[in-house]
């Protein structure tokens, strides 16, 4: 059995897999991390692998001081990946933007694929059908649209994600919730319109936080997997394994 760790900006998220079955998930905060592996660990015990991709400021040695009981790996940009980098500074690639690219080429075979991870960022990854990584595009997530409406004016008040009860805000909650949830639909709606013009055979992969909340509200055919960055972790590691 494997645990594989996904630490973002904003909350861990934890998977145990044996093999390709994914067992159980698990989503905590920053804080509560040695304990929930501490509990992963003593419910399955057969688990051998910690295997960690991080992308926010929590420490190695949170994780090293479980290596007595299980082997702690890090993945990292210098591991085997399953497609061609043609990032121009693929040293400053996000080491969750590789593992999803790697998930796409390995569960998708032989086509264009755009992931699209709906988090604290929402970021676009695109691997052509020769696997070739070529680049994406980051921009604010549903959350930090919302915090920065209120941190960055004096008078609008910080809202909790709430579906528009109409494209013509009548107030300056509506507005805002219309201003937030509709422009990152039509958002990422256009740039699936871009890419589809310029890609045939091609399949969009909608993931992260926001997965549930935006796959209904999205015009064009997409595969939506909340988990798809634990499950390319996973493939992610047996991949280097078999190197």
């Amino acid at each position: 059995m494997i645990l594989v760790i996904d630490v973002g900006n904003s909350r861990i998220k934890a998977a145990v897999f044996e093999d390709a079955i994914l067992l159980e998930v698990f989503a905590f905060t920053k804080i509560e991390l040695q304990k929930n592996i501490e509990n992963i660990l003593n419910k399955f015990e057969k688990v051998t692998h910690l295997v960690v991709a991080s992308v926010g400021d929590v420490e190695k040695q949170s994780f090293l001081e479980f290596n007595s009981q299980v082997n702690v790996c890090f993945v990292s940009n210098n591991d085997p990946f399953p497609f061609h980098n043609k990032y121009s500074t693929p040293k400053t690639l996000g080491i969750d933007r590789m593992v999803l690219a790697a998930g796409a080429v390995l569960q998708f075979p032989y086509q264009n694929r755009l992931v699209i991870d709906a988090g604290t960022c929402i970021t676009y990854d695109f691997i052509d059908d020769q696997n070739n990584y070529l680049g994406g595009a980051i921009a604010p997530g549903l959350r930090l649209r919302y915090e920065s409406l209120h941190l960055y004016t004096a008078k609008l008040p910080i809202l909790e994600l709430e579906n528009p009860n109409t494209l013509i805000g009548n107030s300056t909650f509506d507005s805002i919730h219309s201003g937030v949830v509709n422009g990152v639909v039509f958002e990422i709606d256009g740039f699936i319109n871009e890419y589809k013009t310029k890609y045939p055979n091609f399949i969009i992969i909608l993931t992260g936080g926001d997965t549930v909340f935006l796959a209904k509200r999205l015009k064009n055919t997409i595969f939506a997997n909340s988990n798809f960055l634990l499950e390319s972790l996973n493939q992610t590691f047996q991949y280097k394994n078999q190197q």
